[in-house]
Parts: C-alpha cells; sequence; structure tokens
C-alpha cells in the first residue's frame, strides 16, 4: 500500500501510540541510510582501530568496544530527539547552546590540552568536546531567528543570528578550532542565502571569512605550517603530510575493489586511522566502490530531508534543515577531502563513520532535528 497522507492516518488510527505515530510519519529512507552508514562505521572499526589500539598500549578491541558501545545510545538519542514538536526542538536548542557555552567557558579553564588545542572537558571520567554540541543547536536557534524575521520584518533576525553565531565563533577560535569555525560559517551563509539575504550581505560575510583565514595563516603558526604543507608537499616533512602520503597510497592500494578486509597497511602507519582518514582505510581494503557507496550515502542523507522540508514550506524547517544539512555535509566533505589532499589536513570525523563519541552523539541530534522536521508533512506534529 502507499505511504500517502490518507494511509499514513489510517495505520495511525489503529496504532495511535507513540511509537506508532513516529513510525507511520518518519522519513524510513534516512533512518536505513543512517543505519547503513552506521553498519560501515563498524566494519571499518574493526579495519581500522586494533591496530591504533596496539599502537598506544591499550587492548586490540579497546575502540571497537568504545565505539560500539556508543552506537545504541547514539540510535536512541536520534529516535528520541526525532519525536519532538518544532516547539520542543526550538527550546531543547536554545539550551543546548546555552549550556554548551558555559562547557566552553569550563573547558578553556579546565579542560585538557591535545595538540596545542583546548577542546574536551573530562565528566565523571568520561571526555566530551562542548562545541560538537552547540553545532546543532546553532542551526536551529539561527533558523528560528530568521523565520521570525520573515515574519515581522522589524525583527532584528539577521543581527542576532549575526551575534549568536559570532559569539560561538569567538570561543572556537580561542581553542583554536578552525575546521569547526569554516563549517559553522558555511552553514549560517547557507541559511543566509536561502532566507534571502541581499547578496551584499552575503558577499560581507564572505569577505570577513577570507580576511579572518589570512589572519590566521600569518599569526597561528600551526595554520600556516598545514597552508604551506598543502601548497609546497615537496617541501614539507611534517607528520601531516606523511598521513597525506600514506592516504593517498591506499587509495592507490586498494583500486576498484580493494585489497581486502584487514588486509589494508595505512592502519599500521597511521595515527588516526580510526578517525580523521578512516575514509582512506575504507578505500585501501574495501575499494573505490565503497568510497563511492558512502559519499552516495551522505549525499542521500542531505539532500532527502532538505527536499521534504521544502514541501512543507514552512520557513523555520527550510532555515533549520538547510543549516543542519550543511553542517554535516561540510563535516562528511571536509574529512574525505583531507584524505584526498584537496585541502589542507584538518583533523575532523566523518559522521556516523569515524571513531569519536562527542561527534557521533552529536550528529545523532542533528539527524534527529532533521526528521523530527520533516515529519510535519502529515499535519501531525503541533507547532
Amino acid at each position: 500500500m502507499p505511504l500517502s497522507p490518507h494511509n499514513v492516518n489510517k495505520f495511525i488510527k489503529r496504532d495511535a501510540s507513540l511509537l506508532g505515530r513516529w513510525w507511520w510519519t518518519v522519513d524510513h529512507g534516512v533512518l536505513w541510510c543512517v543505519l547503513t552508514l552506521v553498519s560501515i562505521g563498524i566494519l571499518l572499526s574493526f579495519s581500522a582501530s586494533p591496530c591504533v589500539a596496539h599502537r598506544v598500549g591499550l587492548p586490540r578491541f579497546f575502540f571497537v568496544k568504545r565505539h560500539i558501545t556508543m552506537v545504541p545510545f547514539s540510535l536512541i538519542l536520534l529516535i528520541a530527539v526525532s519525536l519532538l514538536s518544532p516547539v520542543r526542538i526550538r527550546k531543547m536548542a536554545l539550551l543546548m547552546f546555552v549550556g554548551g557555552l558555559i562547557a566552553m567557558v569550563m573547558t578553556a579553564i579546565f579542560g585538557n590540552e591535545v595538540k596545542g588545542a583546548k577542546r574536551w572537558l573530562v565528566i565523571f571520567g568520561f571526555s566530551a568536546q562542548p562545541s560538537e554540541f552547540i553545532k546543532p543547536a546553532i542551526a536551529i536557534v539561527v533558523a528560528r531567528l530568521l523565520e521570525r524575521r520573515q515574519r515581522d520584518g522589524l525583527f532584528p533576525g539577521i543581527l542576532l543570528s549575526y551575534a549568536v553565531v559570532g559569539v560561538f565563533l569567538l570561543f572556537l577560535l580561542c581553542q583554536p578550532d578552525i575546521g569547526m569555525t569554516i563549517i559553522t560559517i558555511f552553514a549560517f551563509l547557507t541559511q543566509l542565502f536561502i532566507a534571502g539575504m541581499p547578496l551584499y550581505g552575503v558577499i560581507s560575510v564572505v569577505a570577513a571569512g577570507i580576511s579572518g583565514l589570512v589572519s590566521l595563516y600569518f599569526f597561528v603558526p600551526h595554520v600556516t605550517s598545514r597552508i604551506n604543507s598543502f601548497l609546497h608537499p615537496e617541501l614539507s616533512d611534517s607528520d601531516q603530510m606523511y598521513q597525506i602520503r600514506q592516504s593517498l597510497d591506499a587509495f592507490h592500494h586498494g583500486s576498484w575493489f580493494g585489497c581486502g578486509p584487514g588486509e589494508g597497511i595505512i592502519k599500521r602507519l597511521v595515527p588516526d586511522a580510526h578517525a580523521d582518514f578512516v575514509f582512506a582505510v575504507a578505500g585501501e581494503e574495501y575499494g573505490i566502490l565503497m568510497c563511492l557507496l558512502i559519499i552516495l550515502l551522505f549525499a542521500f542523507l542531505i539532500l532527502r530531508p532538505m527536499m521534504k522540508a521544502y514541501h512543507n514550506k514552512d520557513s523555520f524547517d527550510v532555515f533549520a534543515v538547510t543549516g543542519l544539512a550543511a553542517q554535516l555535509g561540510g563535516q562528511a566533505f571536509v574529512n574525505m577531502a583531507t584524505a584526498l589532499q584537496l585541502i589542507p589536513t584538518k583533523g575532523m570525523t566523518m559522521p556516523f563513520i569515524s571513531y569519536g563519541g562527542s561527534s557521533l552523539l552529536a550528529v545523532s541530534i542533528s539527524v534527529g532535528f532533521m526528521l523530527a522536521l520533516t515529519r510535519r508533512r502529515y499535519g501531525l506534529v503541533d507547532r
């Protein structure tokens, strides 16, 4: 039976439970896409993580167990968030934003410094990256401000959205976290463009971003080093270029069909094979075809909710889902492009696939938000 609004309402009348209503209104395609990406992540965790754990003196399956343990929690969180109404999503996002900023202040004071950056806060023995959880909240808060401005031309929605994003970027640059800064700006620009901001406004933001990057190049040593290594790899002997060279060799070694599960070499040589360079592990052991599958899955995960949101024709849904999709797509692109040497080296996890508890939980919240907002097409969720 086709899943039309009329048929959905018939099913809901038979099963009026909360989960029943959720099941018949949620986007099954996005759910299957997420489950496929999570399955690929578990598969690649078994491939890449044992060698990394052995190299740092941990039990062989330490990272594998931690990754698999986080998967059920992330999926439960995704489903729980997707059950929320748009009103509750806005409230949750505001709490996440305020609470996340407080946590980032605590991180700056008490956080652990890793490779010159303070991004991690240890709470009751568990480490978390607060900025990961602010990122989806930013998209929702900005969408609400832009939607309010669209309804009321006198409401300073754009100015307030600049302030919200600006505060977050200030905290990010203090850590520093250049990669997340760029993704946040990209998602914000996308939302402004969709909201109909005049072209000169978008150009001004782009100009400010370029000016900021130029300043970082001249005043932040590790940014200078990474960009120089990217522009002149033949003159660089840095660790970043070592990992990049191994990554490119891995894709060449894997060719179309891969060298087989467990037969890869890059995971034995690259410290971040289970996280930042997991795409190279996929390319070496499972081939270019696996890489193309991953790219197609992310394309579906990004475009499908956007199409649903545009079909709903609700401004808040469109702005919010566009921002969330831009963040998700930007994060996946940076991870893949780094492994392929298309951009300067930037450590960033691949959503649902790389090892990393904070990232996995945060992207689950993002997709949960998108699922919740696109459920509304049948008019079953309160505004």
